[in-house]
């Protein structure tokens, strides 16, 4: 494939181009353009101009255009859902289920756009302004940066660009270097569909120059990117050379609280959640602290009624439910940490094999708290570390034993004990009786605390982080009605 530029399919002007491989047979599937800093400074700069002409288009119209987008989405359900799995080695439901969550976020993007209201100003309470109007309108921030990480690159893009594009900004997108074919095509149906094609670029290539050189530039409003914090952090220097803003999700190493009242059934289930996507979650527990009093029978259950019952084999087979990690590189990640946890002290009761991109549903236990897998090395893979725990004040202390503090979980039958666990944790979000891997559309997500990045994507909030609101005052206005005599 090439990238998207002005509406047109192009190679970069080095002409280098960079394979996409198959993680489940190792196969090249396909190649795009590695882009240079001329690439990137040609759409950033077009792109200023399309969000002039997008945004001038009334927002009805952006909502007949972007309807119309969910018609060719529905058009192209399965081969999109099939290149998803192709390039990111999911199992195909759970491709169809990312694409079907495409739909809904453009979809919903339309909604909050259209009932998105501006205040009026209490008149009145403050001398010298009594006869005053002031009220306020939002408008687009201009050009947004969307860096799209690999784990759900369709859903992760459409929480970006669907917002985005609805509230009248144009959109720079690089996709991830490992699986870049279906923003690609989604991008594409946008300007199918009608959308200002200078207002919908895509950069493919390599982060250290495509997203270096994007954050760098002057005429970017904002850099929203879901990624790795060593990734956040340099973006965040080049960005505040200009003072452009900055949205962040940067992951997590998640903690799961297991109390020893809990409902084993649901604790079980909620940590099983963590084979969905091969583990590759920033969201999602991967910390497991259990009450010493119910460890052995978590453990023992967890692999029986959850991990030995995954089901792998051909992806596009809709019975498979577990599938393979993006790349070799990235299963040898996984295995080289495990195998450090080992050499720290942990046990390795179940799992622990790799073959290519595949890495089986691992069990570590006597993991403790000192140890990294504990505290900040996260792991994005099916690893499961257990950590005991006697009381909950001491499991409160270890999971807060983290730099990271993007979602928690707990689970007990004690409100009082949930309360507490939601109070003390410093995390921007925790599931009560669920794992943090829960993620409703409507709900803020997102770090927010301590380095797991400060957005809070959802459909509840996100016009906050893609509008400005501007003040208007009408000086005056209201001058002859106070002069009015009865």
């Amino acid at each position: 494939m090439k990238m998207l530029l002005d509406g047109n399919w192009v190679d970069s002007k080095s002409g280098e181009r960079i394979s996409v491989i198959n993680p489940f047979n190792g196969e090249v599937l396909d190649s795009v353009p590695a882009a240079e800093r001329e690439d990137v400074d040609h759409a950033v700069e077009s792109a200023v101009t399309g969000q002039r002409r997008w945004n001038r288009i009334r927002i009805r119209d952006r909502a007949a255009i972007l309807r119309r987008y969910l018609e060719l989405l529905n058009r192209d359900r399965e081969d999109l859902a099939r290149l998803l799995t192709l390039e990111t080695g999911k199992p195909i439901q759970d491709s169809y289920g990312e694409i079907d969550s495409v739909y809904m976020t453009f979809e919903s993007s339309i909604e909050v756009v259209k009932h998105h209201y501006g205040k009026t100003m209490p008149m009145g309470i403050e001398g010298g302004y009594d006869d005053d109007m002031q009220v306020t309108i939002h408008e687009p921030l201009g050009v947004i940066a969307c860096i799209v990480p690999f784990n759900f690159p369709a859903a992760l893009w459409a929480f970006k660009a669907g917002p985005a594009l609805m509230a009248g900004n144009a959109i720079v997108v690089k996709p991830a270097t490992s699986n870049p074919l279906t923003v690609l095509k989604l991008m594409g149906l946008l300007v199918e569909a009608g959308v200002v094609p200078e207002a919908v670029q895509c950069i493919t290539g390599r982060g250290r120059t495509v997203g270096n050189r994007i954050s760098e530039n002057p005429l970017l409003a904002q850099v929203n990117m879901t990624g790795g914090v060593q990734a956040g952090i340099e973006i965040a220097k080049r960005a505040a050379e200009h003072l452009t803003s900055y949205k962040f999700e940067l992951g997590g190493n998640d903690p799961l609280i297991i109390c020893a009242d809990c409902n084993m059934d649901l604790a079980v289930n909620e940590a099983g959640d963590k084979t969905r996507n091969a583990g590759q979650c920033c969201s999602g527990a991967k910390r497991f602290l259990v009450h010493r009093s119910r460890k052995e029978e978590f453990v023992r259950r967890l692999i029986e009624e959850r991990l030995k019952t995954v089901k792998t084999g051909d992806l596009m087979d809709p019975n498979t439910d577990f599938g393979v990690l993006i790349s070799e590189e990235a299963a040898l990640e996984v295995e080289r940490q495990v195998n450090l946890t080992i050499e720290q002290g942990a046990k390795l009761v179940y799992g622990g094999h790799r073959k290519g991109a595949f890495f089986e549903p691992t069990v570590l236990t006597d993991v403790t708290p000192d140890m990294d897998i504990a505290q900040d090395m996260e792991v994005f893979g099916p690893v499961f570390p257990i950590i005991e725990f006697d009381t909950l004040e001491e499991a409160i202390q270890i999971a807060e034993n983290s730099h990271y503090g993007l979602s928690s979980g707990v689970i007990t039958e004690n409100l009082q004990d949930a309360m507490m666990v939601a109070g003390a944790l410093r995390t921007g979000m925790i599931a009560v009786n669920g794992s943090g891997g829960f993620r409703a559309q409507e709900l803020p997500f997102g770090g927010g605390k301590k380095m797991s990045g400060n957005s809070r994507e959802c459909l509840s909030g996100v016009l906050e982080e893609v509008t400005q609101e501007k003040s208007i005052v009408f000086r005056y206005a209201m001058k002859k009605f106070h002069e009015m005599k009865e």
